[in-house]
């Protein structure tokens, strides 16, 4: 079995749980040798407040080929990243995208067969709709 059935057989192993291995060439190396990186599909949504950084945020997603899903929702079909998607997503947007305080990006990603959510910049706030829903009586305590 040759170095390249080895790989495709991995590559073919780990696409099943959602994230896979491309092989890619490193320019510091022998075309022999080869760097592995991982890719996932990753969808985002990105809230950067009334003054942030869209513009920088725009070129970050089209410069990595997203598909528009919405008001500021995102999908990327295969994110390329090396070790951690969390860590690797922060730093890239980062070099691009120049966020405040006010800025909340969260990705949905696969996490062995599961779908996952998590806030890469920011944190959760309390949703607007808090307080439309049907009210319920309020329970009375009696003695």
């Amino acid at each position: 079995m040759s170095g390249g059935e080895v790989a495709n057989g991995i590559l073919t192993a780990i696409m099943i749980v959602g994230i896979r291995v491309a092989p890619r060439r490193s320019r510091q190396v022998s075309v022999k040798q080869w760097e592995e990186k991982l890719q996932s599909a990753i969808w985002l949504s990105y809230d950067l407040g009334v003054s942030g950084d869209y513009e920088g945020m725009y070129s970050w997603l089209e410069n990595h080929g997203a598909k528009e899903c919405g008001s500021s929702v995102a999908f990327l079909k295969s994110y390329e990243f090396d070790g951690d998607l969390l860590e690797s997503l922060r730093a890239d947007v980062r070099d691009t995208v120049m966020l405040n305080r006010r800025s909340r990006i969260y990705v949905i990603f696969s996490d062995n067969g599961r779908l996952r959510g998590r806030y890469v910049v920011g944190k959760r706030r309390a949703p607007p709709w808090t307080g439309f829903g049907d009210e319920q009586e309020p329970e009375v305590d009696e003695d």
